[in-house]
């Protein structure tokens, strides 16, 4: 595949106005963008289909799509391959995600095109982005993406159809109870337990094709598809602070394993340093991590 500019003819895919909000809200409030990506040879069907053919196995997530808004473990399969399932997304009844597509150069060279727009308010607040990810999201109409959380800050561009996100509050326990962040850092599943009283706390964002969403690390949120075929590309990131915020989930573990009750870690600006760092000593140990 050729790598092809992303630069529209202002010489950006997020406007002014755009990055100017974003530098505005980031690292902690959620907020739409507008964005300029439009249609892209990469970013086509047949394009997706044979890069997803190309991918490891543990890069690609595919199931039903006919799925409740909380989960209980992974969704089921649907029988068919990812290259099927992409192929066919109409009538699928499927939601796929392609994982760190950055593997292959052409899809890197998109990604590390549209951070370069939005990386200085970054290294302003968070510091220097470290490890750069990019997710391509191929769903059926109506099909629904469970209540979970990321580790990565992410800005999530909706190239085709038209989806409904709802986001809830990063760092409060009743959205996410601080045992699933623990877990979770420690090797366990993202998917969070729903309960249908979250609703009415929870902040809805629509996203058409040209919109986007800036999403903070591990906020809550859960996805409905229109009814049509939806595509999305989420460009991510990591921070030190993100790091430390995980390492210090993992160490608290630990205490309550030992029959403590520690305190979550602040959100940023709040730093985590120290128990971060005891945690990145104490993984070396044999029998800890």
């Amino acid at each position: 595949m050729i790598h092809q500019s992303v630069a529209t003819a202002t010489g950006a895919v997020f406007p002014a106005q755009a990055r100017e909000k974003f530098s505005a809200s980031y690292p902690e409030t959620p907020h739409k963008l507008a964005h300029a990506l439009g249609q892209h040879p990469l970013l086509e069907l047949e394009a997706l289909a044979q890069m997803a053919e190309s991918l490891p196995e543990k890069s690609i997530e595919f199931n039903r799509g006919d799925l409740p808004i909380g989960v209980d473990g992974k969704p089921g399969a649907t029988g068919l391959s990812i290259g099927e399932t992409i192929r066919t997304i109409e009538t699928a009844n499927s939601w796929a995600v392609l994982k760190n597509i950055e593997q292959v150069p052409a899809y890197a060279d998109l990604l590390h095109d549209l951070l370069a727009e939005i990386e200085a308010p970054i290294r302003e607040r968070t510091g220097k982005m470290l490890r750069r990810q990019g997710f391509i999201f191929v769903s059926s109409a109506n099909a629904v993406t469970p209540y979970h959380f990321d580790p990565e800050h992410n800005i999530l561009l909706q190239l085709r159809g038209t989806k409904e996100m709802t986001v809830f509050p990063a760092g409060d326990a009743r959205f996410a109870p601080d045992e699933l962040h623990e877990t979770y850092q420690t090797g366990g599943p993202r998917e969070l337990r729903w309960n249908d009283d979250f609703i009415a706390d929870g902040e809805t964002f629509r996203l058409a094709p040209g919109d986007a969403i800036y999403v903070p690390v591990m906020a809550p949120h859960f996805v409905r598809n229109m009814d049509n075929v939806s595509l999305s590309l989420s460009i991510t990131w990591r921070s030190e602070w993100s790091f430390a915020e995980g390492d210090a989930r993992a160490f608290n573990h630990l205490l309550r394993s030992l029959g403590l009750r520690p305190a979550a870690p602040k959100r940023w600006p709040g730093q985590n340093r120290a128990k971060s760092l005891t945690w990145r000593v104490l993984r070396r140990v044999p029998g800890i991590s």
